[in-house]
């Protein structure tokens, strides 16, 4: 391919990079409320299709995704584990909502990591209380569920 002729191809491969980076980010709604939420609610859908009992979870926001922990036997890990989307709104119940692409980590230094994020964001977490453990993490007590924007 001669210089002129990838020349002529960069413009479209910027605009292809800028689509899949703005495909890859939170609605502007949603991203400023993850900034600021406490709690998201959160829901998966059934084998059937239909969307399950929706909860609030605290949560950590580092701008590209959200985590929070969970049972790895809840019915939450088990339908992510299948690819089920994880419904969310964030701050209440009727707030900004999307369908997120979840999966399952199990990596102590994300529970680590997460840790004094809750420490400053629930008071009651620096006590030690619903705060994510990495020791839990490891014994596999715990998983961490990751959620990306978008359902995939």
């Amino acid at each position: 391919m001669t210089i002129p002729a990838l020349a002529l191809q960069i413009p479209a491969l910027l605009v292809l990079a800028a689509v899949a980076v703005a495909g890859s980010s939170f609605a502007p709604e949603a991203d400023d409320a993850l900034r600021s939420a406490k709690q998201i609610y959160v829901g998966t859908r059934r084998k059937d299709g239909m969307p399950s009992a929706v909860v609030p979870v605290w949560f950590m926001f580092d701008g590209e995704a959200i985590y929070f922990t969970t049972g790895p036997e809840s019915h939450k890990a088990r339908r992510i584990a299948r690819g089920s989307p994880l419904l969310v709104w964030v701050g209440r119940r009727d707030g900004p909502h999307f369908e997120g692409r979840a999966e399952l980590i199990r990596d102590p230094a994300v529970a680590a990591r997460m840790a004094p994020e809750y420490d400053r964001k629930y008071w009651i977490a620096w006590l030690g209380f619903f705060r994510p453990n990495p020791e839990r993490v490891r014994e596999g007590k715990t998983v961490i569920v990751r959620v990306f924007p978008g359902a995939g």
